[in-house]
């Protein structure tokens, strides 16, 4: 089976390029506009022909064994520009327009909690 992309078909075989070393793949949220990381997710086989089927993030829910459409009940979606794949093909980047919060707690980005910084030399 072919799954529609905007560059083109992309097979099973190379979906399945991606799940080599395990079920589930990272996949790290960065928002187009400003370059910002807003989340990190897993996506499954499943979740990933979703998202490239519908252009939307579609991820697998860990906790809940489920997959779960981003924004789907709160309307914050992530329409995806670009979906990059790294170096050893085990993790994604998923570019994307984000509507409202990505973070279901309200803020922009899941990263916003801060645990260490460089003290400048003064």
């Amino acid at each position: 089976m072919e799954h529609e992309t905007k560059r083109g078909l992309l097979t099973e075989a190379e979906i399945e390029k991606y799940f080599q070393k395990a079920e589930l793949l990272p996949a790290i949220v960065q928002e187009e506009s400003t370059g910002e990381v807003l989340m990190l997710a897993y996506m499954n086989r499943e979740s990933m022909k979703k998202t490239l089927e519908t252009g939307y993030t579609w991820f697998f829910s860990r906790s809940r064994q489920e997959l779960w459409n981003k924004g789907a009940t709160s309307g914050h979606l992530q329409k995806v520009k670009r979906i990059l794949g790294d170096c050893d093909d085990d993790t994604l980047l998923v570019i994307v327009d984000q509507t409202g919060p990505a973070c279901h707690t309200g803020a922009h980005s899941c990263f916003f909690n801060e645990i260490w910084r460089e003290e400048p030399n003064e």
